[in-house]
């Protein structure tokens, strides 16, 4: 079977994990699929993708009336498509990626999704303080506002991957590899991955 690097990334929200994949990417030479990933999960299924970004990692039974873009085995006779339906048009799209070469995915539990395909999985975190200064800064609001922010999507995150792996987010013996991007940077971080995972003999 031919050798792919696939990498997942967990994050806490404004710990820069998107940032840390990005540069990830650039060093080794590949794709990194976010938003990306939602626009192939709505040309696979015939949704809009302003649905799906609505919906990205969040979970609830919402109409789709006006989002609305095509009948298709999710949607047929139906108004609806629940969470399970979702995640397993989001799955299918995360696993055709992989099948094709090498990846880095960002969030929507793509470790669970992945977990059988040799994947790399990290998790990255940092203090609360220091999110709450990345956030603050980079989204021009208050510290009190970052926070909440920060607080709500940490939430988000956590109740969706709960709910569709039916595991634990952010907890240790999920990953391979957690790392605190405060103390190396986003750079540095990149770095350490790089390391482990040719260790590991998934990044060569």
């Amino acid at each position: 079977m031919e050798h792919r690097t696939l990498i997942s990334i967990g994050r806490q929200f404004g710990s820069g994990g998107k940032r840390t994949a990005l540069s990830l990417g650039r060093k080794l030479g590949i794709e990194v699929y976010d938003n990306e990933l939602i626009i192939k999960a709505a040309e696979h299924s015939g949704y809009s993708p302003e649905f799906f970004r609505k919906r990205d990692e969040k979970t609830s039974l919402l109409t789709l009336q006006s989002f609305f873009g095509g009948m298709n085995q999710y949607s047929a006779g139906n108004s609806y498509l629940n969470d399970n339906a979702l995640f397993e048009i989001q799955s299918e799209t995360i696993r055709a990626i992989a099948s094709q070469g090498d990846a880095i995915f960002v969030g929507r539990a793509s470790d669970y999704v992945l977990r059988d395909f040799g994947c790399l999985d990290v998790f990255i975190s940092a203090p609360l303080e220091q999110r709450i200064r990345n956030v603050a800064e980079r989204e021009g609001i208050s510290a009190a506002e970052a926070e909440s922010l920060i607080r709500k999507k940490d939430r988000s995150r956590e109740t969706y991957y709960n709910y569709v792996t039916f595991g634990n987010w952010g907890v240790a013996a999920n990953y391979d590899l957690c790392i605190d991007s405060s103390v190396l940077g986003i750079e540095g971080t990149a770095d350490v991955i790089i390391e482990f995972g040719r260790k590991k003999g998934i990044i060569r």
